[in-house]
């Protein structure tokens, strides 16, 4: 990957931790430990002036191996 998008990410990264400190402690702590399958996720979405609209999925065997295939590209990544 070209280092200078490595450092655009890295910067916005950064903008959306000042910005979202909640989610992200709620990322890291929920998320951050090993998830199981089975374990059903839910997202809400509420635009101004708007009804909240919301979905949820239940975590699959392959969504787990995709999770360890992210986490194996970020650390060869280095």
């Amino acid at each position: 990957m070209n280092p200078m998008t490595i450092m655009k990410l890295m910067g916005l990264k950064s903008q959306f931790e000042n910005n979202h400190p909640k989610v992200v402690s709620f990322i890291q702590n929920v998320m951050g430990k090993q998830l199981e399958e089975g374990t059903i996720i839910e997202v809400s979405v509420q635009r101004p002036g708007e009804e909240p609209v919301c979905t949820n999925m239940r975590v699959t065997k392959s969504d787990l191996e995709l999770i360890e295939q992210l986490k194996e590209l970020k650390e060869s990544g280095r």
